[in-house]
């Protein structure tokens, strides 16, 4: 599992023209599921996304969580952040999980990120095509795996 986190002053994820999903200042975590993700990965990138320590403590540094900040969380599920961009000019998408599977997986973290993180937690719609709108804060942008 893999999740491209940026941390927000705002983001919101739109279907259609309608918003669907919005935060103010947290974290927008773009998602992708791999071959081989459960319930293990699920476990470790919630505590993962609630627990990098990506936002700034009294003196400035990078050395509060989003769990310690009480911010939102922003899940949009992405799969193309698990292709396989090491050859050729198109990327392969044999690297991604089966779309079925994939969503299962995708909504257990997003259970869990909700049971862990009472602050909020917003979602996309899986499969759909999205909008998204953010106000990078930094900017800060880290690739995490799980």
């Amino acid at each position: 599992m893999l999740a491209l986190i940026q941390r927000v002053t705002s983001a919101s994820v739109a279907v259609d023209g309608d918003t669907i999903g919005s935060i103010g200042p947290g974290l927008l975590a773009l998602v992708g599921v791999e071959p081989g993700d459960g319930a293990a990965q699920v476990a470790r990138m919630t505590e993962r996304l609630l627990g990098y320590r990506v936002f700034a403590d009294d003196q400035g540094r990078m050395n509060r969580s989003l769990a310690q900040t009480g911010g939102g969380l922003l899940l949009v599920s992405q799969f193309t952040l698990a292709a396989d961009t090491s050859s050729g000019m198109r990327p392969g998408f044999s690297t991604a999980m089966a779309p079925p599977e994939a969503e299962r997986i995708f909504d257990g973290l997003v259970e869990t990120c909700r049971r862990a993180h009472p602050a909020g937690v917003e979602t996309g719609r899986f499969g759909a095509h999205m909008s998204i709108s953010l106000v990078n804060d930094g900017p800060v942008t880290f690739l995490l795996r799980a």
